[in-house]
C-alpha cells in the first residue's frame, strides 16, 4: 500500500507473536485432538482476553442505558459508549467523532448508504460503479436500488490476477456515475485496490466513493482523509472486537443532509402528534437502544491494535503472507486466486486444488485441527468467474505464525496422500 493510503498508529507495545498469542484463550483449544490452527480470520477474528474482560466488566459494573439517565450507571455507560466512538474516529483519522455511526456490521453500513444517500440522489439513467470482486453486501443493495430507480450497475474489470484495470476505469466512471462503491481489500483475492485513485476518478465526475474496508481496517493503517473517501465502513468482529457491531464513517456534510435510516428512540429530537424532528449527528442514525456493551468492547479492541501499532500489524501480515504464498505455490496441484506478488495483496490466500473439492479439503484439515474457509465466500459471481463454484481460503492475523503456515501446507499434502490411496 502506498504511503498516501497509510496512517501511522504505531504504538508502544512490542510486536511479539508469542506474547500476543497468550492473550487469546481460544488458541489453547484442541480440535479433534490437535492444537487449533485458526486460519479463518477474514470471516471473523478471535478475541483477546482484554476484549472479553471489557464485556464482563460492562455488565458487572456499568450496565445501564445511555443518553437518557442522570444516575451514575447511565452516565458511566454514556461516557464509555461515546469514548469508544472517539477511539474509532482517531483510529481511522476521521476529522470529527460525530462522523462515526454505530451499525450492526459492514453490511448494514452499506445498506444504510444505499437506502439514504443513494435513494435520494439516484435517478433514472444514472449509474453505480462497483468492482467485480465485491462481497454480496456491496453488490445486492446496488442491484436492488438500480432496479427500483431505473439505474445501471457497472463493473470495473480486473485482470487474471485480480488487479483492477485502473487505466480502463475512466471508461466506466462517467458523468452519470453517482457513486463508486469498492472494496479496499478483496476477501477472496486479497487484492488491495487503489482507493485514492478511484476516489480521484469519482470526484472528477462529481461522484462519491464508498469504501468497503471490512478487510483493510483490521489489518493495515487506514486514513479516511488520505484515501479521500466519502463513506467508509467496517465490522468490529474482524478486528478483535465482538460480533453485532460495525461502523459507518461518512463526511459530515453528507451525513447531515441524509435522511434517517430507521426511526425511534434516541434518533428523535422532538415528537408531536403531527410530526417529528431528528436528533443531531451521529444519533440521527442510531435508532433505539444501541449496542452499548459491544461498543465498549470495540473500544477495547481499538486500544489493543493501537498499542501494537497498525504499521507493525501490517508488516507482520505482509511477512507471513509472503512466506505462505511461497509455500502454497510450491504445491503442484494448487492454483492460487489473486495476485501472485505478495506486495499486491493482504493476508488472504484463496486457492483451488486440481482434484480435491474445497469442502473435502476443509473437512480433512479440520480433522488436523486446522480451520480454513471453503465455499464462495459471499462473492459468488467472482468465484464463478474462475470456472468453479467454491474455493478454499486461508487468512491470517496478528497471532498466526510461520509454524502454523507449515502445519497448513503439510496438512494439504497429507490430505493429498489420503485421497490418492
Amino acid at each position: 500500500m502506498s504511503n498516501s493510503e497509510s496512517g501511522s498508529g504505531v504504538g508502544s507495545r512490542a510486536f511479539d507473536v508469542d506474547s500476543i498469542r497468550a492473550d487469546f484463550p481460544i488458541l489453547n483449544r484442541k480440535i479433534n485432538g490437535q492444537q487449533l490452527v485458526y486460519l479463518d480470520n477474514a470471516a471473523t477474528t478471535q478475541k483477546p482476553a482484554q476484549v472479553i474482560k471489557s464485556l464482563t466488566d460492562y455488565y458487572e459494573q456499568t450496565n445501564a442505558n445511555v443518553h437518557r439517565g442522570v444516575h451514575t450507571l447511565s452516565i458511566e455507560a454514556t461516557d464509555g459508549y461515546e469514548l469508544a466512538r472517539t477511539k474509532v474516529a482517531k483510529f481511522i483519522n476521521a476529522p470529527r467523532r460525530e462522523e462515526v455511526i454505530w451499525t450492526r456490521n459492514t453490511s448494514e453500513s452499506l445498506n444504510l448508504v444505499a437506502a439514504t444517500w443513494a435513494e435520494a440522489n439516484l435517478s433514472e439513467g444514472d449509474n453505480i460503479v462497483i468492482t467485480m470482486m465485491e462481497h454480496h453486501s456491496n453488490i445486492v443493495p446496488w442491484q436492488q436500488l438500480a432496479f427500483k430507480k431505473g439505474a445501471e450497475v457497472r463493473y470495473l474489470q480486473h485482470d487474471d490476477e485480480g488487479v483492477i484495470d485502473i487505466d480502463g476505469a475512466g471508461g466506466v466512471i462517467d458523468s452519470r456515475t453517482k457513486i463508486v462503491a469498492a472494496t479496499h481489500m478483496s476477501n477472496v483475492l486479497g487484492t488491495i485496490n487503489p482507493i485514492a485513485k478511484l476516489a480521484e476518478l469519482a470526484h472528477d465526475v462529481g461522484a462519491l466513493i464508498l469504501v468497503d474496508a471490512a478487510q483493510s481496517v483490521p489489518h493495515m493503517p487506514v486514513d479516511v482523509q488520505a484515501l479521500d473517501a466519502d463513506f467508509l465502513c467496517f465490522s468490529a468482529h474482524k478486528m478483535l472486537g465482538p460480533t453485532g457491531i460495525g461502523v459507518l464513517w461518512g463526511r459530515y456534510d453528507l451525513l447531515e443532509a441524509m435522511p434517517p435510516y430507521m426511526f425511534g428512540g434516541d434518533m428523535i429530537l422532538e415528537v408531536t402528534y403531527e410530526d417529528a424532528n431528528w436528533n443531531d449527528l451521529p444519533y440521527k442514525f442510531e435508532a433505539g437502544t444501541p449496542n452499548i456493551a459491544d461498543a465498549f468492547a470495540t473500544g477495547a479492541a481499538v486500544d489493543y491494535l493501537s498499542a501494537l501499532g497498525m504499521e507493525n500489524v501490517w508488516k507482520h501480515e505482509q511477512e507471513l503472507t509472503a512466506y505462505a504464498m511461497e509455500q502454497v505455490l510450491s504445491l503442484d496441484n494448487v492454483k492460487v486466486l489473486g495476485p501472485q506478488d505478495p506486495a499486491l495483496r493482504g493476508g488472504v490466500i484463496s486457492f483451488i486444488h486440481d482434484t480435491i473439492h474445497p469442502h473435502d479439503l476443509g473437512t480433512a484439515l479440520d480433522q488436523q485441527g486446522i480451520a480454513i474457509r471453503t465455499g464462495h465466500h459471499c462473492a459468488m459471481p467472482l468465484v464463478r468467474s474462475y470456472g468453479v463454484v467454491a474455493a478454499a481460503r486461508a487468512s491470517f492475523y496478528i497471532y498466526n505464525t510461520k509454524s502454523e503456515v507449515d502445519a497448513f501446507v503439510n496438512g494439504i499434502s497429507e490430505t493429498e496422500g489420503y485421497f490418492s490411496r
